[in-house]
């Protein structure tokens, strides 16, 4: 059912929303040179790893449950309306060629479809039932995660989409930058980013946009480093596309063994170009199928692989 809250009571509720609050000292902003305009805005910036940094113990907790599941087959799922949707879609169509996923493990949902990723879909945010019908198509299952994403922390689609999830058994992260915010009250793991007033007066893609995406992206670089998707601060899996992730994956298997240069495209070619894999023929000093094999027998942790080449 699409929620349709009366005007005056919606002016209200966001009149007590930190990320809606009016700052009377730049009333007159439009004034200031640029120069200075600039200087404030980067100040108001700098404020928001500190926000974060006060939440890293609730989204590292959340970070080690969204891996287990993971691991046991699931799927990441960001849910969110507006510049949090975007983020969220960002965020995941990131994956694939970073860390070399199935497109279908981390999904970006945005209220109102696809096309909500340019253009604004009148009312699509104020739909619970829009973000049931989205999750549902998505069969969701126990192993599965949804973060849902608001600034405000009340949008209905990520509200329902959290409360949808988890009544289907799957893991909830409610990620907002209000505090005591429905959203993270719906959620198994509620983040909530904190990080002051807006320099335009509700213009959350601002700060609140900054948060998320940094939160964002500790949720997936790290999942993903615990998933083994690394090897030390390398991006073993990184899948070679274009000519520019094909010389990246030449100096990072250069950085991981430090072997010569004949030597690492012998073992690129050997294996089919998969990074990791050549890592553990140099390394390991096996052939291009035994790498595979170890690879698989090791769950894809390239350091366990390595363990089981040595013994």
């Amino acid at each position: 059912m699409t929620t349709s809250p009366h005007p005056h009571g919606l002016r209200a509720e966001l009149e007590t929303l930190t990320t809606e609050a009016f700052r009377s000292e730049l009333a007159e902003i439009d004034q200031l040179p640029t120069l200075e305009i600039a200087k404030i805005m980067n100040g108001e910036d700098a404020t928001v790893p500190g926000a974060v940094a006060a939440r890293l113990p609730q989204i590292a907790t959340a970070i080690d449950d969204i891996a287990e599941r993971m691991a046991g087959g699931g799927r990441l799922v960001y849910a969110g309306a507006g510049t949090a949707g975007r983020l969220g879609i960002l965020d995941a169509s990131e994956c694939p060629p970073t860390f070399n996923t199935d497109p279908s493990q981390v999904v970006g949902l945005i209220a109102g479809g696809p096309g909500a990723m340019v253009t604004s879909v009148e009312g699509a945010e104020d739909s619970r039932e829009l973000a049931a019908r989205d999750l549902d198509a998505l069969a969701l299952t126990d192993r599965d995660t949804v973060v849902g994403i608001s600034a405000s922390g009340r949008t209905p689609y990520a509200v329902g989409a959290v409360e949808h999830a988890r009544a289907r058994g799957a893991l909830t992260v409610g990620l907002s930058c209000n505090a005591d915010s429905p959203l993270a009250a719906a959620a198994d793991h509620g983040i909530e980013i904190v990080a002051g007033p807006e320099l335009l007066t509700g213009s959350t893609r601002l700060k609140a946009g900054t948060a998320q995406k940094l939160v964002l992206n500790m949720i997936s670089t790290i999942t993903m480093i615990r998933l083994g998707k690394t090897y030390g601060n390398l991006m073993v899996d990184v899948r070679a596309s274009n000519a520019k992730l094909r010389a990246r994956s030449h100096r990072i298997v250069a950085l991981a063994t430090g072997a010569a240069d004949g030597e690492i495209e012998r073992a690129l070619a050997a294996t089919d170009g998969e990074v990791k894999n050549a890592i553990l023929t140099i390394l390991g000093g096996v052939d291009g199928p035994s790498a595979a094999r170890l690879l698989a027998e090791s769950g894809g942790y390239l350091r366990t692989a390595l363990e089981k080449a040595a013994g």
